[in-house]
C-alpha cells in the first residue's frame, strides 16, 4: 500500500543526526561495548535531590491537575526573583510565560511572529531545530555564516547586511550551541538596536544561563528590554526529563502568547512545575554550582586533551558544555570520522553536519566524569595514531 503523501513543510526538516548516533551508541551498548557518550547535550548529574522531593510531594498531594496556561503564578514570581537576584534585574511576573521545554517557549514565540514566507536570521553553526521550527510556520530560517572572528556568534554588522524586507526576527543563543561561546552585553544590546531599528525582533536562547565559566552570568534583559528571550530547567537546574522552560517577552506580546499556548499545550506539565519551585533554593543552588565548577574543571581536561591530538578548537567556549572542535588535520569528513570513532573505539561524539555547513567539524559535550574524558581521550589518541604527552 503506498505511503499516504506527507505535509510538504516536512521537506523542510531535516533529521537530527545526533539522536541516530546515539541510537548506535546504543546498540553497542546493547551488544556489550563501552561506549563513552560525548554526543548528547544533556547533564550527566541527576537532578538535585530538593527539586526530586518536591516534585513527589507534588505527586503525593495529587498536584496533578492542570495549571493556568501561562504556569503556575507562584513559579513565574519565582522565576522573576531568580532574575532580581542572580542579575539585578527587575522582571515583571507577567511577562512570564511557562512552557513545555525550551522548545515550546521557542514554538509560541515563532508563531506569533512568523508569517507564510517571513524570515529568520540564524547563525550558522547553529542549533539544528531552530531552524526547523522556523520550517514549521511556513517561515524562511536564514542562515549566516559565522566563524572564529566573531566567536560564532551573529554581529550587528551581519544582521544588518543579511535583514530584507522579509525579516522579522533573529535568533542567537548566549551561550551557544554547540560552540559555548558568549555575546558580551554590548553586543546584545547592539543586536537588539540592529532589530529595533529595522522593526522586527530579537529572541535571545539562554538555556546554557548560569553554565559559563571565568565570567559573569549574564542576560540580555540587562540592556535591553524589549527582547524575547527563552531559557529552560534542563540544563544549568539540570531537569531534562521534567520537560519544563520558560519565556520572557514584552508585555504586548503576552495575551497572544498565551491563547497560543492555550490551543498549542494546554498547559506546562504540573509536578514539574512544582519541583520547579525548589530549584530557586539555596540548597539547590549550592548544589548547581559545584557541578558548574566540576563541569569547567572537565573543559580544560577535554580541551587540552583535543588539542594534544591536532583537533584544534577555534574558539574555548566560556559556557554550555561543548567544545567546537576541528578534524582538518585528520579528515575531510567529519561525519565518516565520528562514525569510524564510534564502531572502532565506541567514543560517540556529533559531525558538524548537524549544525550547519561544517564539514571538518565535531562537536564534543563533556557532560562525563573526568575519569571518563581521560579514557576517551586515550581512545581517539589510539583512533588517530597519536599518543598523548
Amino acid at each position: 500500500m503506498p505511503t499516504p503523501p506527507f505535509a510538504a513543510r516536512l521537506q523542510q526538516i531535516e533529521p537530527f543526526h545526533v539522536m541516530r548516533i546515539l541510537a548506535d551508541a546504543q546498540a553497542l551498548e546493547a551488544a556489550g561495548r563501552d561506549v563513552i557518550h560525548l554526543e548528547v547535550g544533556e547533564p550527566d548529574f541527576a537532578t538535585p535531590q530538593p527539586i526530586v522531593d518536591a516534585g513527589m510531594r507534588a505527586l503525593a498531594e495529587r498536584k496533578t491537575f492542570y495549571t493556568g496556561a501561562c504556569g503556575l503564578p507562584q513559579l513565574r514570581e519565582a522565576i522573576a526573583g531568580f532574575y532580581a537576584d542572580r542579575f539585578g534585574v527587575r522582571v515583571d511576573p507577567a511577562r512570564i510565560v511557562v512552557t513545555p521545554g525550551a522548545s515550546g517557549a521557542l514554538q509560541l514565540i515563532l508563531a506569533l511572529l512568523v508569517g507564510r514566507d517571513d524570515e529568520v536570521l540564524l547563525t550558522d553553526p547553529g542549533y539544528p531545530c531552530n531552524r526547523h521550527l522556523v520550517s514549521l510556520f511556513e517561515g524562511r530560517p536564514v542562515n549566516v555564516p559565522v566563524g572564529p572572528d566573531t566567536r560564532y556568534q551573529l554581529s550587528a554588522d551581519a544582521l544588518a547586511a543579511h535583514w530584507t524586507d522579509r525579516t522579522v526576527a533573529a535568533l542567537v543563543a548566549s551561550p551557544a550551541n554547540p560552540t559555548g561561546t558568549v555575546l558580551e552585553p554590548t553586543e546584545l544590546a547592539a543586536l537588539a538596536a540592529a532589530s529595533r531599528a529595522r522593526g522586527g525582533q530579537l529572541i535571545v536562547d539562554e538555556i546554557y544561563q548560569g553554565l559559563v565559566y571565568g565570567r559573569p552570568h549574564e542576560t540580555v534583559l540587562s540592556v535591553a528590554d524589549d527582547v524575547f528571550v527563552v531559557n529552560s530547567f534542563s540544563k544549568f537546574f539540570q531537569m531534562t526529563g521534567w520537560r519544563l522552560g520558560w519565556l520572557v517577552a514584552p508585555q504586548w506580546a503576552v495575551p497572544a502568547l498565551e491563547k497560543l499556548a492555550q490551543n498549542l499545550f494546554l498547559a506546562p506539565p504540573t509536578p514539574a512545575q512544582h519541583a520547579a519551585l525548589a530549584a530557586f533554593q539555596p540548597a539547590t543552588l549550592a548544589i548547581l554550582e559545584q557541578r558548574r565548577q566540576e563541569l569547567a574543571g572537565r573543559r580544560d581536561v577535554l580541551a587540552a586533551g583535543l588539542q594534544a591530538l591536532g583537533l584544534a578548537i577555534p574558539c574555548l567556549g566560556d559556557g554550555a558544555f561543548y567544545l567546537w572542535a576541528d578534524a582538518s588535520g585528520h579528515t575531510s569528513d567529519a561525519a565518516d570520522f565520528a562514525a569510524r570513532l564510534l564502531a572502532e573505539q565506541a567514543v560517540a561524539v556529533t559531525p558538524g553536519l548537524d549544525f550547519g555547513l561544517a564539514p571538518t567539524m565535531l562537536r564534543f559535550a563533556y557532560t562525563q566524569p573526568v575519569h571518563r574524558l581521560d579514557a576517551a581521550l586515550q581512545r581517539i589518541a589510539q583512533f588517530c595514531d597519536r599518543r598523548l604527552s
